[in-house]
């Protein structure tokens, strides 16, 4: 550590972090590094400093569900409608959500993420408020696709609420922090006054100025702020089977039942058991979590059969997000140190490799998504493609190894992949000699990639649009250039009456289609360069987008059907109409895209 982390930190423009390591009930090592305030040069101190460790808040919250289990206020596989006061429409198939399906994020809920964090205390909402101001469309069959949802964790904290009688915040009080004897820990926001005292600032880089306190409106899903000491505490508690000392927090059978009961979807990868993440490596049990705020990035991972556990949490993200890779990093040297083992081996033969290879190339889309908003078009704006390498091996683009070069994938049995220097493992579902889904290992628990196809398929449209968006933007700045070299050199245009105006409109019609679909993805972009902005401040600007746009694309497409059919009965001009059916063409795949992904409307949910 004393080596690896200071490195890691002074290279990737990271303020400070702590690592905790416990074992056979106690700690082995807590040590921190770098600053917890860079201005004062304040040094992280793991007893006194406290961490944001985002959702790993989620561990707290199913532990607090798992105690009301035990006390037999709430059942696993009852429908949580009848512990709520507002109902959690049916979704696909009708089934009920129940509090396993919660605890595996197998609920369907699609992303929610206004008014998810602020940093604006005039903004924070109870849960009860955040949670009834919009339900989330249920977009899967409940118990059949891995969708991680905050909003699914947040109802949790709720009914733990309404069966415990307490408050969320006093409930962890008196039930887990104070037994555990976890003094400098807090979901309470603002934190209290004293902890506030200890509290690190968090960072974009350590060379940027210091960021605010992060609240979180869905609080049970990721308000927690901490000491590495505390964090320890509850470590210990999870590993002892849900003792610490002569404190116990669960009984021993619950605690085994909530890390051993795993939710298998695809096998041959990781799985959610009952609100941990597996991440199993060389051979060993292994459970976890992490957790990203804006400013605040931390994992926790449990080796169960060693009783080993540890926390490493950092107050930035880093150049580059170089906080990502550390984390990474961490995990595999500490796991193959301290525990090796062997990776999964295995082959399938070539001709089979490259023909299961073939299957699942393509592009993909996240089921963790926004479906009914107009954040949907980020779906068609950043999918996952799976290309197949002249040696039968597959990579991913997007995903790569700490070199930054894309990670390969070698088949090691049918449809299960194995990192080809390395030993995390991919696996896919296959349906009619296709694959309609898969999932690496690290986000297999609680998301997968479901191919995208069809009308909506990001294969022909994501292509389609950009191939639009340039065809109208060249028509739009064509248009003044055109008009200045007619005026330089005295040409009138080629032709008048109703074909002049046709042209006119027919550029109208361009800028409208552009400037619609343009200042969407313009906004959405600005309003995620900082979270602050998806919140109900920006309301107006969404209405005024689906208004204004809405009006554009739809006369954009019709002025470009005007046009055309004014061109095309036009003599000597073909040129003229082969660029006036791609002007039709761009034009409907605007209004097809602002159809399909919900820029036409009027909601300000998302």
């Amino acid at each position: 550590l004393d080596g690896f982390i200071p490195y890691a930190i002074a290279k990737g423009d990271i303020a400070g972090g702590v690592v905790v390591v416990v074992k056979d009930g106690q700690v082995l090592l807590q040590k921190g590094f770098g600053y917890a305030d860079v201005e004062k040069k304040l040094p992280v101190d793991p007893e006194a400093t406290l961490f944001r460790p985002g959702s790993i808040s989620k561990l707290f919250t199913w532990t607090a569900v798992m105690q009301q289990v035990e006390r037999g206020k709430i059942d696993l596989d009852a429908d949580i409608n009848q512990y709520l006061d507002f109902t959690i429409p049916p979704g696909p198939g009708g089934e009920p959500v129940t509090m396993r399906h919660l605890m595996t994020h197998t609920a369907g809920f699609e992303e929610q993420v206004k008014e998810l964090i602020s940093e604006e205390p005039s903004r924070l909402r109870s849960i009860e408020a955040a949670l009834k101001d919009w339900v989330p469309e249920r977009i899967f069959r409940a118990g059949t696709m891995p969708a991680y949802s905050n909003y699914g964790t947040a109802l949790a904290g709720y009914i733990v609420e309404r069966t415990s009688g307490l408050s969320f915040d006093d409930y962890l009080d008196q039930n887990i922090f104070g037994p555990l004897g976890m003094t400098k820990s807090s979901f309470r926001q603002p934190l209290p006054e004293a902890l506030m005292a200890g509290m690190a600032q968090g960072y974009k880089n350590a060379t940027d100025k210091a960021q605010g306190y992060e609240l979180i409106n869905l609080s049970p899903a990721g308000s927690l702020a901490a000491t590495g000491a505390d964090m320890a505490r509850f470590m210990i508690a999870h590993l002892q089977k849900g003792a610490f000392g002569e404190a116990r927090i669960l009984a021993e059978d619950t605690a085994t039942k909530m890390h051993g009961t795993p939710l298998t979807i695809i096998p041959g990868v990781n799985r959610m058991v009952l609100g941990f993440y597996e991440t199993d490596t060389n051979g060993r049990r292994i459970v976890s979590h992490g957790g990203d705020t804006q400013y605040f990035h931390s994992d926790l991972h449990l080796f169960l059969d060693e009783g080993v556990g540890y926390l490493i949490s950092f107050n930035s993200s880093g150049k580059d997000g170089a906080v990502g890779p550390l984390r990474e990093a961490f995990y595999r040297n500490f796991a193959d140190r301290y525990f090796p083992g062997p990776a999964v081996e295995g082959a399938v033969d070539e001709e089979t490799a490259k023909q299961h290879a073939a299957q699942i190339a393509g592009s993909y889309i996240s089921s963790r998504r926004a479906e009914s908003s107009f954040l949907s078009i980020l779906n068609l704006l950043q999918p996952l493609k799976v290309v197949v390498n002249e040696d039968g091996t597959i990579s991913l683009p997007l995903l790569t190894d700490l070199n930054g070069e894309p990670t390969r994938w070698r088949e090691v049995e049918p449809y299960v992949w194995r990192e080809v220097n390395g030993k995390g493992r991919l696996a896919a579902e296959v349906k009619d000699g296709r694959v309609v889904r898969f999932a690496p290992e690290w986000i297999s628990p609680f998301m997968y990639m479901e191919r995208s196809s069809g009308a909506k398929g990001v294969g022909w449209l994501m292509p389609a649009l950009f191939a639009s968006l340039a065809a109208l933007a060249l028509t739009v700045i064509a248009w003044p250039i055109a008009a200045i070299l007619r005026r330089r050199y005295q040409r009138p245009l080629p032709f008048s009456g109703r074909e002049a105006k046709a042209y006119r409109w027919g550029r109208i019609g361009a800028l409208l289609s552009l400037a619609a679909v343009g200042g969407w993805i313009g906004t959405i972009l600005l309003m995620f360069s900082k979270l602050e902005l998806l919140t109900a401040g920006m309301d107006w600007v969404v209405l005024a987008l689906h208004v204004l746009g809405t009006i554009a694309v739809f006369a954009g497409l019709a002025l470009a059907l005007w046009n055309l059919s004014v061109v095309w009965k036009a003599p000597k001009r073909r040129l003229a109409k082969i660029w006036a059916v791609v002007l039709v063409l761009a034009t409907a795949v605007c209004a097809w895209v602002a159809v399909a992904y919900h820029l036409v409307g009027l909601s300000t949910n998302y």
